[in-house]
C-alpha cells in the first residue's frame, strides 16, 4: 500500500494563506510560518476594529449634535430628553446628519420639542 501525503492540500493551504498576506512587510509576506501568525493577528484587529469603527461613529454623531444644540443654547442630554419624550424615533447618525446639512430642517426639529 502507498504512502499517503497530504501534500496537495497543505501546498493549496500555504498559497491561500501567502496571497492574503500580499503586501505585508518581510518574512509576513513570504515565510508561510510568519505569513500564517500575521494573518490571525490581521483577524483579530479586524473583528475588533469593526466593533471599534462603531463606538466612534457613534462619539462622532454626539458631537456633532452637541455642537449644533450648544449653538441654540441647548444641552445635549436636554435635547435628546426631549426627543425621547415627544416620541421622535430618529438616531443619532440621522439627527447629525440633519444638523449639518440641513440646519433649517434642525432648527425645525429644536421648536417642535418647544425647549426654548
Amino acid at each position: 500500500m502507498p504512502r499517503v501525503t497530504n501534500a496537495v492540500q497543505t501546498r493549496a493551504r500555504r498559497v491561500r494563506v501567502l496571497k492574503t498576506t500580499r503586501g505585508y512587510f518581510g518574512n509576513k509576506s513570504r515565510l508561510y510560518k510568519f505569513a500564517k501568525d500575521a494573518q490571525m493577528h490581521a483577524g483579530v484587529y479586524a473583528y475588533r476594529d469593526r466593533r471599534v469603527r462603531r463606538r466612534e461613529f457613534r462619539k462622532l454623531w454626539i458631537a456633532r449634535i452637541n455642537a449644533a444644540c450648544r449653538v441654540r443654547g441647548l444641552k445635549y442630554s436636554v435635547f435628546m430628553a426631549a426627543l425621547k419624550k415627544a416620541n421622535i424615533e430618529l438616531d443619532r447618525k440621522q439627527i447629525s446628519e440633519l444638523a449639518i446639512s440641513n440646519e433649517a430642517g434642525f432648527e425645525a426639529l429644536v421648536k417642535q420639542l418647544n425647549l426654548k
